[in-house]
């Protein structure tokens, strides 16, 4: 049930439905059972920071803190695994710390986050998104530069998922839109992520 509630707030991120995305979170958040099992803690961590990220889009900084703090504990004690079908431990947590900081636009945690480079062993989607976050951090810092190496780090690490992901079109449109000599480097990645 956690794992299912995880994937489908992609549905409502897509839809920008955040306040569905919200309910579903904290309803399967009051349904998990309270085992003392790592898949337990993993599942309510997993589900926390899924909810901090929504809270984080939806403007609610006070939320996604406690969010964030309950995802904490939980990471405190898991190893960072997949655990039914979903990443979760102190790597993952430090990426939606940042997709979080990102959304509220929290500079000074973004500087915290960004000075940190998600290792190898994570799924290569989620270290794809890491990337593609700290890119979305890097425009919003005036650093186009930074926002254009991060996003050809997260085309390495995962292609498929970053040239399907809408907010690498809206970094890259942003990025052309802002330069008003595009090198041909970033001309090529907009052009393979079919940005405008």
């Amino acid at each position: 049930m956690a794992a299912v509630a995880y994937v489908r707030t992609e549905t409502f991120f897509a839809s920008g439905d955040l306040g569905t995305a919200a309910r579903a979170l904290e309803h399967a958040l009051d349904r998990v059972p309270l085992l003392d099992s790592a898949a337990a803690h993993a599942s309510l961590g997993a589900l926390h920071m899924r909810a901090a990220v929504v809270a984080g889009r939806a403007g609610k900084a006070d939320r996604a803190a406690d969010h964030l703090r309950e995802a904490r504990r939980a990471a405190s004690v898991v190893p960072e695994g997949v655990y039914l079908g979903t990443a979760f431990g102190p790597d993952s947590l430090r990426i939606h710390e940042l997709a979080v900081a990102v959304e509220l636009r929290e500079p000074t945690r973004i500087e915290r986050a960004a000075g940190w480079l998600p290792p190898e062993t994570l799924p290569a989607e989620r270290r794809s998104h890491y990337f593609i976050d700290l890119a979305r951090a890097q425009l919003m810092l005036g650093r186009h530069e930074d926002a254009y190496l991060c996003l050809l780090a997260a085309r390495q690490a995962a292609p498929e998922h970053t040239r399907a992901h809408p907010q690498v079109r809206q970094t890259l449109s942003t990025l052309l839109r802002t330069h008003s000599a595009a090198g041909s480097g970033l001309i090529d990645l907009a052009a393979w992520a079919r940005a405008r």
